[in-house]
């Protein structure tokens, strides 16, 4: 069973669709908890988690201190990290089940992750200018830092999310391309807008 583990800040608006999105993971007794870890936001976000049932932690560090502080605090073996405003599509659930059961089969929990395939990730530019090239590069490399499936002791091993500017993307980085397994289920990114 999965422990989410969500880091807010001021995400009233993005936070209730991906909530939204767990539900079938919940129903199929796939999740056992979500966390949020909020940023002390002033908006309706504590209020939104309350009224989900979800666990609230209210700390004023940065978005990788709070999402060490939602790995420690979670009861699942495996983490779940989702960032705000990413929907998983109705796959999901099945998807990480049968992934997190052939990591358990074959003793590879310890050494392996996954992240989601993304089907959208907002309005895009137009890819005629240079810089608008760039954008999307970057955008796109950075954009398995939204929704990770990773075993607690690995997560655990490798040092967490450290306290650099991308904190996803740098965990990625150090589990490197061989530990990564590219799970079909798609995820859709809302726009920041």
């Amino acid at each position: 069973m999965l422990s989410v583990v969500i880091a807010t800040d001021a995400d009233e608006r993005a936070l209730p669709p991906t909530l939204g999105a767990l539900v079938a993971g919940v129903v199929a007794g796939m999740v056992r908890e979500v966390i949020i870890a909020d940023r002390r936001s002033r908006d309706a976000t504590a209020a939104i988690a309350d009224a989900a049932g979800c666990r609230l932690l209210s700390l004023s560090t940065e978005r990788a201190a709070r999402l060490r502080a939602g790995a420690d605090a979670a009861r699942g073996e495996w983490l779940l990290f989702l960032r705000p405003g990413v929907l998983p599509d109705s796959s999901w659930v099945e998807e990480t089940r049968r992934f997190v059961q052939a990591c358990e089969v074959t003793g590879q929990a310890a050494q392996r992750a996954a992240v989601f395939r993304v089907e959208a990730a907002g309005p895009r530019p137009p890819l005629r200018e240079p810089l608008n090239l760039l954008r999307s590069a970057l955008r796109y490399r950075s954009i398995g830092g939204h929704a990770l499936v990773i075993a607690k002791p690995l997560y655990r091993r490798i040092g967490g999310h450290r306290d650099v500017d991308e904190p996803e993307t740098d965990l990625l980085r150090r589990l490197g391309r061989r530990r990564i397994a590219r799970l079909r289920t798609g995820v859709i990114v809302l726009s920041a807008d």
